[in-house]
Parts: C-alpha cells; structure tokens; sequence
C-alpha cells in the first residue's frame, strides 16, 4: 500500500500524461494514464484520485490511477523485472485492465505487442509471470459461470481451500466447472472439497 492512497483536491491542469491537484494551495502533480486523463473533469472542479507514490533514490513520483483495477494491473506489471512504472503507465494508457488480463490468460503474445513499449520478448515475460495470478484474480471475482449466489459463495470457498493445498488455478477451475456441470455443487464446502479432490485424484 502507498503513503498516499488517494488525492482529493481542485483539478488545476491536465494533459494526456500528467494532471496537477490543488489541495490547500499545494500542488500535486501526478502521471496518469490516458484513460485517467479521460475522466478529469473540468479545470477548477473537485476530484479525487488514487495514488501511487513511488520512492526510488532521491526521486519521488507520484502516479495516479482512475479506479483500483487500472492500480492494481500497474502494481502487477511493477512487479515484472524490466518493466519500471514509467513503462507500466505507457502500457496502461494502451490498453485497458480487462482487456488486458483477457490476453495474459489466452497468452495472445501478437496482441499484447500492439501495446506501446511491449515487444515480444516483453510480451512474453509478462504472460508466463501474470497469467496464473490473473486466472485466480478471475475465479475470485466468480467469472466462472456460476449464477447462484450460494454456489459463487461455495465454490470460491473450495477454490482458496484448494489452492491453499497446492493444486494450480487452471486445474482447480477446470475440476470446478465439471462440478458444476454435473450438478455436483451441492452439500456444502466439505462435500464440494471432497468431491474435488476425488476428479483430481
């Protein structure tokens, strides 16, 4: 978590890459994406925005992101050796979060060099280093298919309880969905666990 979680002051200028709040007569300036320029309002008007305040030596720099899901793919891709923050807010401005984790999963290298400051060798370094972590962030969010508020509820459970055993996520989802396919979802965590573990076994 950053120092600084988040802006809220008068929006003093803007650009495609950078926008100044006025808070209390201090000026922040912050790198932001094209997709955050897009949602600025106006000069003079009230918003906040989230924050990233990245410390390196003796440069402070401060990044702002329109919602967490476009912060949290910049703390993924920070986390990726070669790709600093000034790259990650280039790929940010390319392309969109959803989007994005959409071609990780499919490990859609051609697509992903579309992106400015992505080439291939890039493209692929991102994919083998965000593309499990992006399909549990998936089955997290119930992208599974499962419409039933008791069974998202169920099956997310079985999912953790499951990757807490060591088993991968594209193999936990997999047995899942045949569960559900089956209309095995049923009997409560233990029994979905239970019968889980028997198809991987």
């Amino acid at each position: 978590m950053s120092l600084i979680n988040s802006i809220n002051g008068r929006l003093f200028s803007k650009n495609p890459t950078e926008a100044t709040l006025d808070v209390g007569g201090i000026r922040f300036r912050l790198h932001i994406s094209i997709a955050t320029y897009e949602m600025l309002p106006e000069k003079g008007v009230p918003v906040e925005i989230l924050t990233h305040l990245h410390v390196k030596e003796d440069i402070l720099d401060l990044y702002g992101f329109k919602d967490e899901d476009e912060r949290a793919l910049f703390f993924n891709l920070n986390l990726i050796s070669g790709i600093g923050p000034r790259s990650a807010m280039n790929i940010l401005s390319g392309t969109n979060p959803m989007e994005f984790k959409s071609r990780i999963i499919d490990g859609d290298v051609k697509s992903l060099t579309v992106i400015p400051g992505i080439g291939t060798k890039t493209a692929k370094r991102i994919i083998v280093e965000l593309k499990e972590k992006f399909e549990t962030d998936i089955s997290e969010k119930n992208d599974l298919g499962f419409l039933d508020d008791g069974d998202a509820s169920v099956v997310k459970d079985a999912a953790n309880a499951l990757q807490s055993l060591g088993y991968k996520s594209n193999q936990i989802n997999k047995i899942l969905k045949d569960l559900e396919s089956s209309g095995e979802l049923s009997g409560g965590l233990e029994a979905v666990i239970r019968k889980a573990l028997a198809k991987i076994i």
